[in-house]
This record gives C-alpha cells, sequence and structure tokens, in this order.
C-alpha cells in the first residue's frame, strides 16, 4: 500500500507569473517506510513536506495519503503528525502537559490524555519525566517530548523536517538511530527532511534528490551513491570529484595515467566519472598510478583528510591508513579501486529520475 503519493505536484506563491517552488513533483512513499527528502537550501524539500503536512496547499496536482484524496484538506484534517527543527515546544507546559496538548484538543478525556501521554514518553525513552518543564531537559530530551508529541495523536504519516539540526555531532548520530528504530519497530510511514547525506544514507529506505524544485533522483541510499543519475547528484552525494574520462573496448575507463575497471558496462567513448575520496589508493612517490604531491593532510583519528595536487588537478582523498605520516610537500602516488568510481550522465534526467 501507498502511504504517501504526490501526482504531478506544483506549487508557486503568487500570481502565474510566480516562480514555481516545486515543479511537477510525482512520487510515492510505501507504507511502514522512511524517505528522505535530500537536497540544498532552496530546492524545494521543506515546502514538499508542507505539502503534505497540509500547512500549504498545492498549486496543481493531487496529493493522496493512505490511497486517500486530502489535496483540499487542511493540516488539522489529515493524519499526519509533524515534528518540526525547533521542536515547537510550550514553555509554560510540563512535558506530560506538551505531549497531551493534541488528544486535549481532539477532545479526548484528561484521564485518556494522560495515559496515552505517558505511554508515548516511555515508548521514546523519558518515562519519569512527567512534570518537568522544556527548560530543565537537554536538546535531545526535548526532541523526544516532540516526538511522544508526534506519537501519540497515532498518525498514519509522520513528518520530520531537519529534526536533528539543532544536536552536536554524537547526539545527532544517536538519536537518528532513534528515530529509525522506532519507525522501523512501528512500522511508520515517513517523510523526513534533511541537507545532511550521512543522515539521509543512515535512516532511509528511499531517498529522493531534490535540485531547484524538481526531482533530480529517487531510489534506495545505494542506488544514489554507487549510481548517480546526475552531475547534481553525484557531486552533491558524498563529495564526488567529477573528471572526463575514456572508456575502451575492454569496459575500463582511462582517466590520465590511470586505467580503471568499470563494474557496469559502458559504451565505448567520452564519459564523466565521479570518484569519491575513499576511490582513491594512495602509495609512495614513484609508484604506479598518478604522480600527486601532499598539499594538506588532516588527522581525524578513524582516517586521513588529503588534499594533493595531481595533473589531473586537486584530488581529495579519504585514507583509513592513519600511520601514514604524510607531509604537506611530500611526493606520493594514487591508484583507483572500483568501489567508489561512477559513470555519471552528462545531461540532468527527467524530473521523476
Amino acid at each position: 500500500m501507498i502511504g504517501i503519493e504526490f501526482q504531478a505536484v506544483s506549487k508557486r506563491y503568487g500570481g502565474p507569473a510566480a516562480p514555481l517552488i516545486v515543479q511537477d513533483i510525482s512520487l510515492q512513499v510505501p507504507s511502514g517506510t522512511l524517505t528522505t527528502l535530500l537536497g540544498p537550501s532552496g530546492c524545494g524539500k521543506t515546502t514538499t513536506l508542507r505539502l503534505i503536512a497540509g500547512l500549504e496547499s498545492p498549486s496543481s496536482g493531487r496529493i493522496l495519503i493512505d490511497g486517500v484524496d486530502v489535496t483540499t484538506l487542511g493540516a488539522a484534517d489529515r493524519p499526519v503528525s509533524m515534528v518540526f527543527q525547533s521542536y515547537a515546544l510550550f514553555p509554560h507546559l510540563s512535558v506530560l502537559a506538551n505531549v497531551a496538548y493534541g488528544l486535549q484538543v481532539q477532545g479526548v478525556s484528561a484521564d485518556e490524555c494522560r495515559r496515552r501521554a505517558r505511554n508515548a514518553l516511555e515508548l521514546v525513552g523519558l518515562p519519569g519525566l512527567d512534570e518537568r518543564m522544556p527548560s530543565a531537559l537537554s536538546g535531545g530530551q526535548q526532541q523526544r517530548v516532540a516526538l511522544a508529541r508526534a506519537l501519540v495523536l497515532e498518525p498514519s504519516v509522520m513528518l520530520f523536517d531537519e529534526p536533528l539540526s539543532n544536536l552536536d555531532a554524537r547526539l545527532r548520530r544517536t538519536m537518528r538511530e532513534e528515530i529509525r528504530a522506532l519507525q522501523q519497530r512501528l512500522k511508520l510511514t515517513v517523510a523526513y527532511v534533511t541537507h545532511d547525506q550521512a543522515e539521509a544514507l543512515a535512516v532511509s529506505d528511499q531517498i529522493v534528490v531534490m535540485e531547484a524544485g524538481r526531482i533530480a533522483q529517487q531510489g534506495t541510499p545505494q542506488q544514489l551513491y554507487e549510481q548517480p543519475a546526475s552531475v547534481f547528484v553525484a557531486g552533491f552525494m558524498g563529495e564526488a570529484l567529477l573528471f572526463e574520462a575514456q572508456v575502451d573496448d575492454a569496459g575500463c575507463a582511462h582517466l590520465g595515467p590511470l586505467r580503471c575497471p568499470l563494474r557496469q558496462p559502458v559504451a565505448a567513448g567520452p564519459v564523466t566519472l565521479a570518484v569519491r575520496p575513499e576511490a582513491w589508493h594512495l602509495g609512495p612517490a614513484g609508484g604506479p598510478g598518478l604522480a600527486a604531491t601532499v598539499s594538506k593532510c588532516a588527522y581525524l583519528g578513524h582516517a586521513l583528510e588529503l588534499s594533493l595536487s595531481t595533473e589531473l588537478g586537486t584530488v581529495f582523498v579519504v585514507s583509513p591508513d592513519v600511520q601514514a605520516a604524510w607531509q604537506a610537500g611530500q611526493a606520493a602516488s594514487l591508484s583507483l579501486g572500483q568501489q567508489g568510481v561512477a559513470v555519471v550522465p552528462t545531461q540532468a534526467p527527467s524530473a521523476t529520475g
């Protein structure tokens, strides 16, 4: 069953001459799965989420939730709950009152409100904090309260708008794991907005990459990372560098002095290669491959990040060999593995990717 469906949906603010913020989008979010809307600022992903929520009305097209046309319904009439970037907790209400608020608005009895609110707080790992005020909570706890407030309404669809952007890196990782685990355990249908590629890869069944109000590509995390359908997607997903190369009749790409067998069959001729930082293999000076000179080297604990000057231009490399003591100005060599190398079309695909 399809949880959320867009049928040729567009949105503009203003008259017919105003630019389209969302342009002719068609997509499906299967029930019980998590789809992430990913893209740079201004690409239309948050507007798309607000269209699902009923906070915006489409200029054209149809929106269906669980097979029911909700295009003309307001937010209060849709089986949808939304978790905002700012959490949007009421500062003058206790944790329990914040979670129960939506139920009270629906006319649920006080005893039932308290019971369901406590159950929701236990579900997100916050039992016993009923009477705390939001100001007395950490950022991660506030995020959990916002999540409980959405869950208590038992929606068909849950929406997340940049839910982790206000948290530090370690807490972001913990919370994204908890959200994903909760979504899978409760079989929730989720649409999730972020601009963080790592976050999208970690939590998603499906990723929809948006560019200028259109869908640049949609598919599984692995498909988007390993088989980008456009130069834009390749550059946005995982810091890929783009190079012009030649493919021979044996299916190998020639990039300067490098010869790289491709994982998928490609017709002989000129191609654009997307090469990710982890695809490069770093070796000593004079080794086989591409001659390089280290420009910068940063130690990150789990890996080294290096910039190297080559005849192909500056190359960014992530190396797991943290014991190597590379210094600026040191000569090196570079070769390529198959993992992290993809051929991308030079022309962007159609809007549906």
